[in-house]
C-alpha cells in the first residue's frame, strides 16, 4: 500500500511519521511538500522580536524522512484524481517540483490512501495593501516573514531610544480572519520588548480584530470558573490590555492599508482609518488551489471542496441559521465523503460553520472569526487519521475505529505575552471542548472544570519547555512517539 500524504505541516508531519512507525518496511509512505523546512510556527513570534532566530525553529525535512524511510518529494500538489484517469484505473496525484534541481517538473504519483494535509495559503491578496511582500504590513506566519519582521522592529526600537515615537497596530487584516492568537501573542511580546528597550512611552499600540469582543478568539469566547466566580474571557482579556496600556477597537474589517494608513469599516458602520508605523495583521486563510478530476477529465474541484478551497469532510454542511448548529455537525473521522481512501486534516478541512456567531453590516460585510484548528487540534486529527488508515490496512477492512471531533475535544493553550527566563509571561488556556456542546453543557457550551485560564512567569517556562519538546518530537528522536499530541 501506499499512502502519500499533501503537506508537511503539524497535521502532515503527525499524520506521516506515525503512519510510518506503525506500518513499517511493508508499506510505502510519501510526503510531498513545498517545503524544504519542518517549521514550528507557534515560535515563530520569538523570531519576530530576535528571541530566537529562524535555525531554532526549524529543520530540514529530508534527513528526518530518509531516517524514517519516507520517501520526501519536494513538490507542489497541483491536481488530484480520486478516480484515475482515461489512461489509469489508479488514483493519483499531480505534482510541480519546488526542489532546486528539478523546480517546475510535472509529475505523477499513484495512492492507494491520500491525506490532503496542505494547510493553508496566506490570502493577503484578499486586503488591498495587507502582507510583506507586496504590501505594507509585516508577517510572523512564516518564519522568514518573521525574521524581516524583527529586523524593522530593530530598527525603530534604536530611533526611540533617541526619541521618536512610533505607531503599533496588531491584529486581523480582514473580517473573516482566523487564529487570533498569533498577532495577540506578537503584540505582547512587542511590548514586552519595548519596555525591556526602555522606550514603551515612546509607541502607541492598537488592537484591531474581526471578534466581537476582547477574548472571542474565533470560538465564540469562553468562561473561566476562579474563585467561586465565573468570568468571560471578555473580561480576562481586557483587563490584560489595560494593564498594559494596550488599545483596542473590535467588530472591524480591514479594507485596505496603504504606506501609513489602515482603513477599515465596523459592524455598526463606521468608516475610519488609523496611522501605523509597524503593523502585524494576520490575513484571512484559503485553500491552497487543489483541483480534482474524474477518471474521464470532467472538472470535479466544487464537488470535493467548498467555495474557498478547503475539503469536504465527514461534516454536516447544511446551511441552516447560528441557533440551529449542533456539535454534531462536526467531522469524526475527516474521511472524504466522496472518496473512502481520502481524509482533510488539519486547516485543510472545511469547517461545517463559524463558532463565533457570524456578523455582517449593512453592507453585507462579514465581520467575524472563522474557526481556528491549528496546533493541538491539527495534531489530534492527524493521529487519529493515522489510526485508522494502519487499522484499516492491518485489518484489510473499512473500519473507522478512532475519531476526533473538536466538538469532543480538548486543547491546550499556551499564548506568550513577552520572553524571559525571569521575567516572561504566558497566558495558560484549556478549553473543553473547542466546538461549545450547549446539549452536554447548558449554560456555558463548555466544562468549566476542564476550561481554564491564567497568566503567570509559569506559562512562559512551560511554553518554552514545549518548545523544545515538539522539535524534539517532531525530528524523530529516540522515544518521540511517547510525547503526547
Amino acid at each position: 500500500m501506499r499512502i502519500v500524504i499533501l503537506g508537511a505541516g503539524i497535521s502532515g508531519h503527525t499524520a506521516a511519521t506515525l503512519l510510518k512507525k506503525s506500518l513499517g518496511k511493508k508499506h510505502e509512505v510519501v510526503v510531498i511538500s513545498p517545503n524544504a523546512n519542518w517549521n514550528w510556527i507557534p515560535s515563530n513570534i520569538w523570531v519576530g522580536v530576535g528571541a530566537m532566530i529562524p535555525k531554532e525553529v526549524t529543520f530540514a525535512l529530508k534527513p528526518i524522512y530518509h531516517k524514517m524511510k519516507i520517501q520526501f518529494i519536494q513538490a507542489k500538489a497541483l491536481n488530484l484524481f480520486p478516480e484515475g484517469s482515461s489512461d489509469s484505473k489508479e488514483a493519483f496525484i499531480e505534482y510541480e517540483s519546488t526542489g532546486p534541481e528539478t523546480k517546475g517538473q510535472k509529475e505523477r504519483i499513484s495512492y492507494d490512501y491520500c491525506i490532503n494535509a496542505t494547510g493553508p495559503k496566506l490570502n493577503f491578496s484578499a486586503t488591498p495593501g495587507l502582507g510583506p511582500e507586496e504590501g505594507k504590513t509585516v508577517s510572523v506566519c512564516t518564519y522568514s516573514h518573521a525574521e524581516e519582521a524583527n529586523k524593522k522592529l530593530q530598527t525603530l526600537i534604536q530611533r526611540m531610544k533617541k526619541g521618536e515615537k512610533f505607531n503599533f497596530v496588531f491584529g486581523t487584516g480582514h473580517g473573516m480572519c482566523t487564529c487570533q492568537g498569533a498577532a495577540f501573542e506578537y503584540l505582547f511580546n512587542v511590548d514586552h520588548e519595548l519596555r525591556k528597550a526602555g522606550v514603551r512611552e515612546n509607541a502607541k499600540i492598537l488592537w484591531i480584530s474581526n471578534e466581537y469582543e476582547l477574548g472571542d478568539f474565533g470560538m465564540g469566547g469562553l468562561h473561566l470558573e476562579q474563585g467561586g466566580y465565573v468570568t468571560s474571557s471578555k473580561i480576562f482579556a481586557e483587563s490584560l490590555f489595560t494593564e498594559r496600556g494596550i488599545q483596542w477597537k473590535t467588530r472591524a474589517h480591514v479594507t485596505k492599508i496603504e504606506s501609513n494608513k489602515i482603513y477599515y469599516t465596523t459592524l455598526d458602520g463606521e468608516n475610519g482609518f488609523v496611522h501605523f508605523d509597524f503593523s502585524m495583521l494576520i490575513p484571512p486563510f484559503s485553500g491552497v488551489g487543489l483541483k480534482a478530476y474524474g477518471n474521464s477529465g470532467e472538472d470535479i474541484t466544487s464537488k470535493l471542496f467548498v467555495a474557498n478551497g478547503m475539503m469536504k469532510v465527514d461534516a454536516n454542511y447544511e446551511s441552516k441559521p447560528y441557533e440551529k448548529w449542533d456539535a454534531k455537525d462536526w467531522p469524526n473521522t475527516y474521511q472524504s465523503p466522496f472518496y473512502s481512501n481520502l481524509f482533510g486534516i488539519g486547516i485543510a478541512f472545511a469547517p461545517p460553520h463559524p463558532i463565533s456567531k457570524v456578523m455582517k453590516n449593512e453592507e453585507g460585510i462579514q465581520i467575524s472569526p472563522t474557526p481556528p484548528r491549528t496546533g493541538m487540534p491539527s495534531a489530534i486529527m492527524g493521529k487519529v487519521v493515522a489510526q485508522n488508515i494502519s487499522h484499516q490496512i492491518k485489518t484489510k477492512t473499512k473500519e473507522l475505529k478512532h475519531q476526533a471531533s473538536m466538538a469532543q475535544m480538548g486543547a491546550a493553550c499556551i499564548a506568550s505575552a513577552g520572553n524571559g527566563i525571569f521575567s516572561g509571561t504566558a497566558v495558560s488556556m484549556t478549553v473543553y471542548p473547542i466546538v461549545p456542546n450547549y446539549k452536554e453543557y447548558p449554560k456555558w457550551g463548555r466544562s468549566l472544570t476542564y476550561t481554564t485560564g491564567e497568566i503567570g512567569l509559569a506559562g512562559h517556562w512551560i511554553k518554552m519547555i514545549l518548545h523544545y519538546m515538539f522539535m524534539y518530537k517532531a525530528k524523530c528522536k529516540p522515544g518521540w512517539w511517547l510525547i503526547p499530541e
